[in-house]
């Protein structure tokens, strides 16, 4: 790690966070040569913050006393956000388009060449990111048990990559919805090249304002930004939305439970970074939690599958494809942003790989007395 500002290390006696690391390394007052961000952000440090601060000589406070005063002054910043924090814009779409409006082609230079912004799968654990994006695809039309002919609705659809694969290969009419605008246009412009226009439609609303009836739903990493003030308002929805018997699939990072509530709601410092940055408003459940609010608004739970690894995977994926092609990225969104993106991409990496992050696949159906309608083993799944 190379640095590049002698006031770095004066901020961060200030205000010792994670926060003020992120504001340092998107200015670039420190770099990595030689290296990666993985080189520096896999290795857990031994050393306390408050302990290696101590180690900061208090010449070098002084000596970068009067810089530091001066950028104090000045308000320097050099990233906007959008709300207060986790939970504090809910699912509104001034906070989805902060963070999916960025530019799709700057979503290409690290996606597969589907566009899809969540976990895949990886059958083979070698298998590159179209491969396994694919075979999530795949593995989700096959949870839902598509069969042609049936409605299915994609709440938080994205680019439209899961309902244009629905579609075409197991023949079901699809429907999505999406608060991003550049998703909006970029999804239709894709099913129009694929010559699904009359098969699938695709919303602009959120999804308190859906109507009709579908046979099945998927929800694909969009329940993250909906915060625990809307989740009864969600799941409320999606079981009006859901034909009685019918599937619905539900794909969402979570984080692991605490010994109370009340625990649990105590943001930690990276958490707290991560809704400032990147995710305005987002919050992470629980899975019991979860799983207790589906039951609660009369959904029957069948499987809980969980995906940490593979997300890990995906992760790590995303995030050299991007330090790959990073000067593009500059060029695209600007340096500090840029930065922000690699240490964001690398970080969940991280978490995920050390448990701090998880993330399931629940199948559930909106209940019904008597049979439920599915196979009775599995093997059609894994097979």
């Amino acid at each position: 790690m190379v640095l590049h500002d002698p006031v770095a290390l004066s901020r961060l006696a200030f205000r010792p966070t994670i926060t003020t690391l992120v504001e340092l390394w998107m200015e670039k007052a420190f770099d990595v040569e030689d290296g990666t961000l993985f080189d520096i952000a896999g290795v857990k440090s031994r050393v306390k913050t408050k302990q290696a601060l101590k180690q900061i000589g208090k010449w070098q406070v002084a000596r970068a006393l009067p810089a530091l005063l001066r950028l104090r002054r000045q308000g320097k910043v050099v990233h906007q956000t959008v709300g207060n924090g986790a939970g504090a814009s809910g699912s509104t779409r001034q906070a989805i388009q902060y963070h999916y409006d960025v530019s799709n082609d700057f979503y290409r230079l690290f996606l597969d060449q589907r566009m899809l912004y969540s976990c895949a799968y990886f059958d083979g654990w070698h298998d590159d990111i179209d491969k396994a994006q694919r075979d999530k695809l795949d593995m989700i039309c096959r949870k839902l048990r598509l069969q042609p002919g049936e409605r299915m609705l994609d709440i938080g659809s994205g680019w439209g990559a899961l309902l244009i694969h629905a579609v075409s290969h197991y023949g079901v009419v699809g429907h999505g919805v999406t608060l991003s605008q550049a998703q909006f246009d970029l999804s239709r412009e894709r099913i129009a090249e694929a010559g699904l226009s009359d098969r699938i439609t695709i919303e602009l609303k959120p999804f308190q304002d859906l109507s009709g009836s579908f046979d099945k739903i998927s929800s694909i990493g969009m329940f993250e930004h909906v915060g625990f003030a809307h989740h009864d308002e969600y799941f409320a929805a999606v079981h009006r939305l859901l034909e009685p018997g019918g599937l619905y699939l539900h794909h969402a990072i979570t984080r692991p439970a605490k010994k109370t509530v009340r625990q649990f709601h105590r943001k930690s410092a990276e958490y707290k970074a991560l809704t400032q940055f990147i995710f305005p408003g987002g919050e992470l459940d629980y899975i019991g939690h979860s799983l207790q609010k589906l039951e609660a608004f009369r959904f029957e739970v069948h499987d809980v599958e969980g995906w940490r690894e593979h997300y890990a995977r995906t992760l790590r994926l995303w995030a050299n494809r991007l330090h790959d092609k990073f000067d593009a990225a500059i060029g695209m969104i600007g340096e500090p942003r840029a930065r922000l993106w690699l240490a964001y991409l690398v970080g969940c990496a991280i978490s995920f790989e050390r448990g701090d992050a998880l993330i399931q696949q629940t199948l559930a159906s909106r209940k019904v007395k008597g049979p439920s309608k599915l196979p009775p083993t599995r093997r059609d799944l894994y097979s």
